[in-house]
């Protein structure tokens, strides 16, 4: 006769009343008592007097509590033992289920080592910009704004903007000033040859006093002050001036421009998002003298005050910065600021942390590499999901297997083993697993190192030599251990040994739940991977197919031509006589990154400039060859031709432009004006205007990145010797390569030939996009091995559990592929609700991801049903192969016990 919950409830309480309060004693004394209750009910005593009877057989309340004393000291004496018996036992029970052991390892391994990769990824990607020393102060000023319906975003500001920080608010104590101009060719008196460079920069006086640099030579006072000085990274006095001293000495770039060597500083740090090997006093730039607060060639950064609240002060900062503009928008366009905002224009300055800069900037242009946010949180998502797979494996298994550890736990309990006993034992194997596990996944860490650093353009190194670090992978294993263990250690520890021992073991209902719901969330997790790896890479497909507007391939860019001098234009017509060659194009303004960009202000001619007609607009000075050999298509007008002095001032418009002026025909003889601009100085004239003439319209090419719609671009007549293009009309590279570098080397052989190919630079700007599909499709495929190889093991744990119906069955005449269906179907309905969880966040994700791109691909509904049975082919052929092994076994082995 069993008892009902509110005895059961009774006999506990008398129990606790009695003094008993020792969690292990009084489950184990609950247990018990409970036993001889119902044995004596069962004879027809009442419950009140079997209980009487009962109690009073283990003494008196006195006797009761001694024991639980007695318990106390013995345990609290032996725990050294005991520790060893449970390491031994761990021991002998994993090497007993050696395949069970193996497949949790390997999980684990594979699962940890992928983990310490992205956790070394994500370190180094957060650790941007922290070792200046003064990092919590120094900020940089970025600009926001829209005019006449065109939104912009710079993170370069006017030349004057420095000095009036300093001077005019009193928050900042220094303010530098960087300006960019491209590559140049350098080399030193005693060397024949020159290198070509690109990290080189100009700096303001104060960069060593704002930015913690080291200096090996020089001081941070001085090092920049004088026009012409130039300091220069440690690896690059070693590259130019070998053993001697670089100090005073001189180097020439561009052919033409001497600098002298004022400091030697250390190299810049990897996780640094300013990495220049060059840098060159500021007064040596004319156009750093420029006074024009509506100018934008200048990276902007300046040191705050300690306990200046940024808030506050960025307010104070656009402020300032309003009593400059106003000046300056009523001279151009005739309106007050009030007017101007009015207008639905703004203009908003904001200042941005330094360690914000790395991770947290989106700027078409930018002093150095980014990284994004967005790719840190999903790569430390997928080592999450990893590693949690990796721990459902445990728990799967070890639940599973509770039946083989049912009759040893209720031994174990008989003999005296007390509930908390079991749990350290269990919870013992599962870190000692840990353990095992990740000094594996050093291992395979350690070997896979250089192909994530080359995967993910990193330089990490597993810090192997710090104590800390295994200080940290033993608090993991420890941590993951418990994660793992804890619900397997209190689900086995809770069996009673008086229904384990009687056969009477119901492992459950909420047992087989809790497995199909990990098993549910491991296949949701590797479905959804599935899914965004496929959307990645269908949005990259979608890039390199897209009609571009231009044609990438077959062009051959080669650079530093300005560096030919007069004997540039002799060489272009040269490479043209090449058989292999169909056409070339003097400039340096290319539609992929890189390259040279000009943005000025345009109105139509006959109205006077203002803030309705005046349109943004890219100005490119191109030549004739230009349109025929970027394969453009020029849909109304005429091309360029040199031969008509008219051309000098005549301009080609896209779509986009001529949209944006309303214009109907270029035959109509549209007139475009803008301020005069001198690209030296930097400074625009507000008299003197430009007048363009539009001859042509072509079509709409996109020349930034795919997350920025195609804005207004003109190409005009004009002088750029930046590079030349090449179209070539053949499949042997190597052999165009050879003809044009014996042209070069014929007119300039003390110059390097310095190449690249138009495709490989659009890639470019898709770079960081194509390693985030590598390194998904990479982890997602581990991620997906590691959940199968526990599928695996638990489908060989199923089918060994259940044998004797398989056996039985196969004698009453059930074929193979029924009895393979019968233990598959199970897995099979458990992948199907994974797979109608994830597609709802799938698609969500997804589409927050392509939000970020202005032309972006159209996911149908193939590509989620395709990873879903991608998932379920994977999982079918995971158990397939166990079921048909059980299925194929004879009958006659599994019953002859029987």
């Amino acid at each position: 006769m069993e008892l009902s919950d509110e005895q059961i409830d009774y006999i506990q309480k008398d129990i606790n009343y009695r003094g008993i309060v020792l969690e292990d004693l009084e489950e184990e004394l609950l247990d018990h008592v409970c036993t001889l209750v119902e044995e004596r009910m069962s004879s027809g005593e009442r419950f009140i007097d079997a209980y009487d009877a009962v109690i009073q057989s283990f003494g008196s309340d006195q006797e009761i509590q001694q024991v639980q004393n007695q318990t106390l000291i013995l345990s609290n004496n032996n725990a050294k033992i005991m520790f060893r018996n449970y390491f031994k036992i761990a021991i002998r029970s994993l090497s007993k289920h050696k395949f069970y052991s193996f497949i949790n390892v390997a999980g684990l391994a594979v699962g940890l080592a992928c983990c310490m990769l992205i956790a070394l990824f994500v370190g180094d990607e957060l650790s941007y910009d922290s070792h200046h020393e003064h990092k919590d102060r120094i900020y940089r000023v970025v600009r926001h704004g829209s005019f006449n319906g065109n939104e912009f975003h710079f993170s370069v500001n006017p030349a004057p903007l420095a000095s009036a920080l300093v001077e005019e608010l009193p928050e900042v104590e220094k303010a530098v000033r960087f300006r960019s101009r491209g590559t140049y060719l350098v080399t030193t008196d005693a060397m024949t040859e020159s290198f070509k460079e690109n990290r080189l920069i100009f700096s303001d006086p104060d960069f060593f006093q704002i930015f913690s640099v080291p200096l090996i030579e020089g001081s941070p006072e001085t090092a920049l002050k004088d026009p012409m000085s130039i300091a220069i990274s440690k690896a690059m006095a070693s590259k130019y001036f070998g053993q001697e001293d670089p100090m005073g000495k001189t180097l020439t770039l561009d052919g033409d421009e001497e600098y002298h060597v004022t400091a030697v500083y250390e190299d810049m740090p990897t996780n640094s998002h300013l990495q220049f090997d060059f840098l060159m006093s500021m007064s040596s730039l004319e156009e750093s003298k420029n006074t024009e607060w509506l100018s934008n060639n200048f990276f902007t950064y300046f040191l705050l005050k300690e306990g200046t609240d940024a808030k506050v002060f960025e307010q104070k900062l656009n402020d300032m910065t309003e009593r400059h503009l106003e000046p300056e928008i009523m001279a151009y366009i005739g309106k007050s600021l009030e007017e101007f905002k009015e207008a639905g224009n703004y203009v908003v300055f904001n200042i941005q942390p330094l360690q914000d800069v790395y991770l947290y900037s989106n700027f078409i242009f930018d002093i150095g590499p980014t990284g994004d946010i967005t790719y840190v949180y999903l790569f430390a998502a997928v080592a999450i999901f990893i590693l949690v797979i990796a721990c459902i494996n445990f728990m799967n298994l070890s639940t599973a297997r509770s039946s083989n550890r049912a009759k040893e736990v209720g031994v174990r309990k008989v003999l005296g083993s007390f509930r908390s006993h079991l749990i350290k034992q269990f919870l013992l194997e599962t870190i000692l697993l840990c353990l095992v596990a990740f000094v594996i996944a050093i291992a395979l860490a350690s070997m896979a190192i250089p192909f994530f650093n080359d995967l993910a353009g990193k330089s990490i190194e597993i810090p192997l030599g710090s104590p800390i670090f295994y200080g940290v992978i033993f608090l993991c294993a420890l941590f993951i251990g418990l994660l793992a263990g804890v619900y397997p250690a209190f689900f086995l520890s809770a069996f009673k040994p008086i229904n384990v021992l009687k056969g009477k073991l119901a492992l459950g209902t909420g047992s087989s739940l809790i497995r199909s719901g990990l098993v549910i969330f491991q296949f949701f997790i590797s479905i959804l991977l599935i899914i965004a790896t496929a959307t990645v890479y269908q949005q990259l497909n979608f890039i390199q197919n897209k009609k571009l507007g231009f044609a990438k391939d077959q062009v051959l860019i080669i650079g530093d031509a300005y560096m030919l001098n007069e004997k540039i234009d002799p060489f272009k017509k040269e490479i043209e006589q090449l058989p292999q060659i169909t056409s070339a194009s003097l400039s340096g303004y290319l539609p992929v990154h890189g390259y040279n960009r000009s943005d000025i202000s345009f109105w139509e001619d006959g109205q006077e400039p203002s803030q309705n007609n005046m349109v943004n607009m890219q100005i490119w000075r191109v030549d004739e060859d230009y349109i025929s050999t970027l394969g453009m298509e020029l849909i109304d007008g005429r091309n360029f031709n040199e031969e008509l002095a008219s051309d000098s001032n005549a301009i080609i418009l896209n779509e986009a432009a001529f949209r944006a002026y309303g214009f109907k025909k270029s035959s109509d003889n549209h007139g475009l004006l803008t301020f005069h601009f001198d690209g030296e100085t930097g400074v625009v004239s507000k008299d003197v205007y430009d007048k363009y003439n539009v001859i042509g319209v072509v079509r709409d090419f996109h020349f930034e990145s795919m997350k920025e719609d195609i804005s207004p671009v003109g190409l005009s007549l004009g002088r750029n010797t930046s590079v030349i293009s090449v179209k070539f009309a053949t499949e042997d590279i190597q052999n165009v390569l050879a003809s044009v570098e014996d042209t070069w080397k014929k007119f300039a052989p003390e110059l390097p030939f310095n190449y690249s190919f138009l495709d490989s630079d659009f890639g470019t700007m898709y770079k960081t996009e194509k390693r985030v599909a590598t390194v998904f499709t990479v982890f997602s495929g581990l991620a997906v091995f590691i959940g199968c190889l526990g599928l695996f093991a638990l489908a060989a744990f199923m089918a060994e559990q259940r044998t004797k119906e398989i056996g039985i069955r196969k004698v009453l005449g059930a074929s193979v592929g029924g009895i393979v269906f019968m233990l598959s179907k199970e897995f099979s309905k458990l992948i199907i609700v994974a797979f109608v969880i994830a597609v709802p966040l799938a698609w969500w994700a997804s589409s927050q991801w392509l939000s970020n791109y202005s032309y972006k691909v159209e996911i149908g509904l193939g590509l989620y049903l395709v990873a879903g049975l991608i998932a379920f082919v994977i999982a079918w052929l995971t158990v397939g192969y166990q079921s048909v092994k059980a299925a194929r076994s004879n009958p006659v082995n599994s019953l002859r016990n029987e």
